[in-house]
């Protein structure tokens, strides 16, 4: 019996080992690219254990951009944040959670993919709405992301500005533009997520302005139909840019892992994926192959008109500033 309790022993150390060689990574990323991530993580896990004999175990946590970058500043573990503004990138580098120069350490300023702002109308578009400035008619309701709380919504925003801008607008005017905007707003939503749920289960609002993105996740949660894609005459470029926890990975151990994860979206494979999701990819050759998914629209860099995201932060969405003074709590 000895013996077998030996070899019993073994084995069950044996075991604990394979288990304890597996890491976990933590990404913490934005509302509206649950789905995404899901099938992102299905595919690197075998791609991560073929390419360095490895076992890994991806887990994720979701919500409005800027409050999970808060979490992770206030002490939530993450290995990897991929988010849908630089600013809360930027955010987390100042607070010495992710590096300084984190937009040089991937390619694409570290942004794998982009994406850009259109309209979810209700099925047969009621409403006959086409473009920006149908958003601004009386008795016309907008459901759209608060841009204090979330990239969708900041997004937005200045893709309503930019709008005025590209028709040869003044700032002014597009200043008063976005103000009657956000008078057909009934509610802001907290995050992407929850501005589809707004719309689509509790039926508020005629129009919801989220990402390109969220079109796949709405057939695919609610089924083909329930919605209208609108595609507006112009709109902002979004790019997702994506950072390593330098925190966390320090003190777990997992700086390979998060390289390899982040990595892995600039794959071919990551890039697929992301196409499938109506993100758009970096890889030309790949969004080629997607033309018929990625419709033709003009669209403008957020430097064009605001310089910066984090210019932009701080004239429109810090405390007093632009958003402050035309929206009024409902």
């Amino acid at each position: 019996m000895k013996p077998l309790k030996v070899l019993l022993a073994s084995i069950a150390l044996a075991a604990s080992g394979l288990v304890s060689a597996q890491q976990t990574l933590l990404n913490v990323s934005y509302d509206v690219a649950r789905e995404f991530y899901k099938d992102i993580n299905a595919a690197f896990v075998p791609w991560y254990k073929k390419s360095s004999g490895k076992d890994a175990k991806v887990e994720q946590a979701h919500g409005g951009s800027s409050a999970q970058a808060r979490a992770v500043a206030d002490g939530l573990e993450a290995d990897v944040v991929t988010m849908n503004t630089t600013t809360d990138v930027e955010f987390l580098a100042e607070k010495g959670v992710v590096a300084k120069d984190w937009q040089k350490r991937f390619p694409n300023n570290a942004a794998p993919t982009t994406s850009t702002m259109l309209f979810l109308t209700r099925n047969g578009n009621p409403k006959g709405i086409k473009d920006w400035n149908d958003l601004v008619k009386p008795g016309v309701k907008v459901v759209v992301v608060n841009p204090k709380t979330g990239g969708n919504g900041r997004y937005a925003y200045l893709a309503a500005w930019g709008y005025v801008r590209e028709t040869g607008g003044t700032d002014a005017q597009a200043a008063e533009f976005v103000a009657r905007l956000y008078q057909n707003v009934p509610v802001l939503a907290r995050g992407g997520r929850d501005a589809t749920t707004a719309f689509l289960q509790r039926n508020i609002g005629d129009v919801l302005i989220t990402f390109e993105s969220e079109v796949e996740s709405v057939n695919r949660e609610f089924g083909d139909g329930k919605v209208d894609v609108v595609y507006p005459s112009t709109s902002i470029v979004a790019e997702n840019p994506v950072a390593i926890v330098e925190r966390t990975v320090g003190k777990k151990g997992t700086a390979e892992l998060a390289k390899a994860y982040l990595d892995f979206l600039y794959t071919p494979e990551g890039q697929e994926i992301a196409a499938k999701h109506n993100i758009r990819p970096r890889n030309e050759a790949v969004l080629k192959k997607y033309a018929a998914t990625f419709k033709p629209i003009k669209l403008f860099p957020v430097d064009k008109y605001f310089g910066s995201l984090s210019q932009a932060q701080k004239v429109h969405f810090n405390d007093g500033g632009q958003f402050d003074k035309i929206y009024t709590v409902k």
